[in-house]
């Protein structure tokens, strides 16, 4: 599988024939996010809600591509051109002053976790809390990708995403949401994530893009930190 990462919480995956685009942002200056369009073709998009600019911007995903929103997938879980796909539940932040700082509530959201190239790849979404206990349970062992949220502020505090990480036992964690200079967000940098870490635990790619095999996936876990390219 090959794993492209455009900016904030929007990555590529390319395998079987099929290319997913996860959490597409709105893009350009603000209001829009501040990233460049991603403006390639894809077969299917997966928005861990509808209603977030940061998350779920369709619009410059070139073709035609089925779009699923996260938060309409039932606990049945949902196959969409092959693609398995299961949601879980989430909120932003119930501790953020999402009020005072944009006049607004905290918003529904949801992790998802779909299959492609005989991996398990399990988005965050937009989650500003620890995950939920009967979450990680239903996750635990069944996850090979994590795409985890390092910015922490109004996502995810890094000490829960530390404890979700362990409690699910992914083989790959790859960071997303963190500061950009071309993102408007005042976010985390990366470093402060994965400074947490085992140096031997990280590896910084140096570009936007890797690429994964069930066979080439590490035995213990390891991070993997991509460059975001929009």
């Amino acid at each position: 599988m090959n794993i492209t990462f455009y900016a904030h919480a929007s990555f590529r995956f390319e395998a079987d024939g099929l290319a997913v685009v996860t959490d597409p942002y709105t893009p350009g200056p603000k209001p829009g996010s501040g990233f460049g369009p991603i403006d390639e073709a894809a077969d299917l998009v997966i928005m861990s809600s509808s209603t977030d600019r940061f998350h779920s911007d369709p619009s410059h995903v070139r073709g035609s591509p089925a779009v699923v929103d996260a938060l309409d997938v039932g606990p049945e879980g949902l196959t969409v051109k092959g693609v398995e796909i299961r949601a879980f539940p989430a909120m932003e932040s119930l501790t953020y002053d999402f009020q005072g700082q944009h006049g607004r509530d905290p918003d529904a959201n949801a992790l998802y976790l779909f299959r492609l190239g005989g991996l398990r790849v399990l988005h965050l979404g937009d989650t500003g809390n620890p995950v939920a206990p009967e979450h990680l349970e239903a996750l635990r062992g069944q996850v090979d990708i994590l795409l985890a949220l390092a910015g922490a502020h109004a996502t995810i505090a890094l000490d829960d995403l530390d404890a979700a990480i362990a409690a699910i036992g992914p083989r790959v964690v790859i960071p997303m949401h963190y500061f950009s200079p071309r993102g408007w967000l005042r976010i985390e940098p990366v470093e402060t994530f994965v400074s947490r870490y085992p140096a031997e635990a990280v590896t910084r790619v140096g570009g936007p893009t890797l690429e994964l095999t069930p066979e080439t996936l590490p035995e213990q876990l390891h991070i993997y930190v991509l460059e975001q390219s929009r």
